[in-house]
């Protein structure tokens, strides 16, 4: 079972969510993405991975860190002058900028990721490609997070996940991929024990936590959790 990101409470002037890593002691790898990231940054701890996938070198300096290495094909804007190491890709390749950086962060043994930057913007495929990443870290034994300025997407594949949030906030579930079979919900105002979720219609949209915290389960299948 992996633990999710622990939220602070809503900041005063904009009420927007703050999340951290409170309480998870499995090494991390951050990936920061091309989306612009106003006042959601993480705490990364020494044994934890920076990545800045391309442009996302831009919300790596808004965070106030340093990048371990910068990977990306470099097509919208121009190569950073920094002693940072970059890796450089051809345009014309089969991953995403992030992708790159997902596969390099496996490369170096982490299982953990947290992706800033993956979330809206001017590129809606852009967002979908991030959430088929999601499928793509937990076919591979991981547990990835894509982390928005109030919501966080998660995707696990024939296991479970604790969420924290706050009581009243939405929690949804959507099977992905194929039919998801017994789908547990725990926590939750709605919950579930053995249900079965189907990738044709959205039957776990629009749930709310019951308390701060709420596990979600599948015993066969992926599951997309946003919340």
């Amino acid at each position: 079972m992996f633990s999710s990101p622990i939220p602070s409470k809503p900041q005063e002037l904009n009420c927007k969510r703050n999340w951290s890593r409170i309480g998870e002691t499995m090494k991390t790898c951050y990936i920061f993405s091309a989306v612009e990231v106003k006042n959601n940054f993480p705490r990364p701890s020494e044994d934890d991975l920076i990545i800045a996938a391309d442009a996302g070198y831009l919300n790596v300096q808004r965070a106030g860190l340093t990048p371990d290495i910068i990977i990306g094909d470099f097509d919208s804007w121009e190569k950073p002058e920094t002693d940072t190491p970059i890796k450089t890709f051809p345009v014309l390749k089969d991953d995403t900028d992030t992708m790159l950086a997902i596969r390099y962060g496996f490369e170096n043994g982490y299982k953990r990721f947290e992706i800033y930057g993956g979330l809206g913007g001017e590129r809606t495929d852009h967002t979908v490609a991030n959430i088929q990443s999601l499928a793509f870290i937990a076919d591979h034994g991981g547990q990835g997070f894509l982390v928005g300025e109030t919501e966080i997407f998660t995707m696990i594949k024939n296991s479970s996940v604790t969420l924290h949030s706050e009581k009243g906030k939405t929690l949804s579930v959507f099977a992905y991929g194929g039919t998801a079979n017994g789908v547990s919900l725990k926590g939750s105002v709605y919950e579930a024990d053995d249900l079965t979720l189907s990738p044709f219609f959205p039957l776990g949209v629009s749930n709310k936590f019951d308390s701060d915290a709420a596990t979600v389960g599948v015993k066969d299948g992926y599951l997309l959790i946003k919340w």
